[in-house]
């Protein structure tokens, strides 16, 4: 059994998409109608930056959908005859639900939009901040959070592999987190270049926007089901998946056991669409499991002779 899974932010760089734009009409396709909806030139961004701007929430958040979902229209892969199940960490959630027809690619790109400037704006630039907890597991980051918290909010955003959780919520928290790793069992706290605390209840205004861009929104059961960041469960339909996308913005990314539970429902093969940063997670989660990761048209041509 194979599962598609898509990347989420970070993992955006200038350069991104240009080969991609090169080789494929449909890739080029994607990316127009990605600026089109936006009303914004996001594929020259993506393509000669600058970084800052890239990386800035809401331009990062489509533009990483975008590259991933060009990447596979332009490998002409059906995924609903050749996955079982898909799955994104965090916006790659939507990404997804794009790839497996539950939302339209134009939607998608509304929403992620949306997403980051909720995301930006939902609390001060200074007051948030996320680090992640190196040489931890799921328990030694609890104990760090509430051991920093002290009042304010400190809470896992990420559990992304056995050994890297991430942490987010008030700054002042965050770095006593930070100063408190080591004595409690991680191997080194690393502040985060992010300038929100996504994933902790400081994001319930962006919450509360998503709720309501979600309802107008026309979601349908993807091909395949989705396993739901905040559940680690399949989940195909769209009431739910309405429901889980609202409570994914304050919620912790369960990715660890997103892929345990996958791999336990018989998934052998997972395939990373527009970027390289989920498989070491997915290795170090499931060693067994065979991963690809797709980016550049030589490695759409690799896995083709694979599936």
């Amino acid at each position: 059994m194979r599962a598609f899974i898509f990347p989420g932010q970070g993992s955006q760089a200038v350069g991104m998409g240009q080969l991609l734009a090169e080789a494929s009409r449909e890739a080029r396709a994607v990316f127009q109608e990605v600026d089109e909806t936006l009303s914004q030139k996001l594929s020259a961004l993506m393509i000669a930056g600058p970084q800052e701007e890239l990386t800035l929430t809401a331009n990062a958040q489509p533009a990483i959908m975008a590259n991933a979902i060009a990447t596979l229209r332009a490998s002409g892969v059906d995924l609903a005859s050749k996955a079982n199940f898909v799955a994104g960490h965090s916006l790659g959630e939507y990404t997804a639900l794009c790839a497996a027809g539950s939302i339209s690619l134009a939607t998608t790109a509304r929403l992620l939009k949306l997403r980051g400037s909720a995301m930006q704006e939902a609390v001060p630039v200074g007051e948030g901040s996320m680090a992640a907890l190196v040489g931890a597991d799921l328990a030694i980051a609890q104990r760090i959070a509430d051991a920093a918290a002290q009042g304010d909010v400190c809470t896992v955003a990420n559990d992304n592999d056995p050994t890297q959780v991430v942490i987010s919520g008030h700054k002042s928290a965050i770095d006593r987190a930070i100063g408190l790793a080591k004595e409690h069992g991680a191997k080194r706290g690393i502040p985060l270049p992010v300038s929100a605390p996504f994933h902790s209840p400081l994001m319930r205004p962006a919450a509360d926007a998503m709720e309501q861009a979600l309802a107008d929104a026309e979601i349908a059961a993807p091909a395949v089901p989705l396993y739901a960041n905040v559940t680690a469960a399949q989940v195909k339909d769209p009431d739910e998946i309405r429901r889980l996308l609202v409570t994914q913005v304050t919620g912790m990314v369960r990715w660890r056991e997103s892929v345990l539970a996958m791999h336990e429902a018989g998934v052998t093969h997972f395939v990373e669409w527009g970027a390289k940063v989920l498989g070491g997670m997915v290795k170090r989660i499931a060693p067994d499991a065979r991963v690809t990761s797709v980016v550049t048209p030589d490695d759409i041509e690799g896995l083709l002779k694979e599936i």
